[in-house]
């Protein structure tokens, strides 16, 4: 008995598929939120328990790096860390835009879905309330640290 041929669809190999990159970009990015989030607590660590506390951490040096050195590699990693998220959440915006029209579907008893464009304005304007409540926060700090008194 003679089984049909199915054709299939060939990609040419020097142009890989849309899905193909989108998932190699997905583990690229999600494979350097690991390696940051291990920095992070690696010098967390260092940090903490590693050197006496700050006020007595003057002199002291590891691997011929100060205190300071090793602060500021983690605020470095930190800033990274943060823009690797950010990234992560821009590539799946419109997942989230799904799943929370998909709640409040469900909290209002009918369908909500926003466009593209909406999604755009609503990204937008939550990286606005986000950048807003953190510069408020540090602007509030600023304005009511208090010197030391001699």
């Amino acid at each position: 008995m003679a089984t049909a041929e199915v054709p299939t669809r060939t990609i040419p190999k020097d142009r890989p598929s849309p899905i193909a990159a989108r998932t190699k970009l997905n583990f690229l990015l999600d494979a350097a939120l690991l390696m940051n989030f291990l920095a992070l607590v690696i010098l967390a660590l260092i940090v903490r328990f590693v050197f006496p506390p700050v006020l007595h951490a003057e002199g002291w040096t590891l691997w011929e790096y100060d205190y300071d050195a090793w602060m500021g590699a983690w605020f470095n990693s930190l800033i990274a860390f943060t823009l690797l998220v950010l990234i992560h959440v821009m590539l799946h915006w419109s997942w989230v835009c799904n799943v929370a029209a998909r709640l409040l579907s469900n909290y209002r008893g009918r369908a909500v879905r926003a466009d593209d464009a909406a999604q755009t304005v609503y990204g937008v304007a939550f990286l606005i309330v986000l950048l807003g409540i953190v510069g408020g926060v540090v602007a509030t700090a600023a304005l009511s640290i208090q010197t030391p008194t001699f």
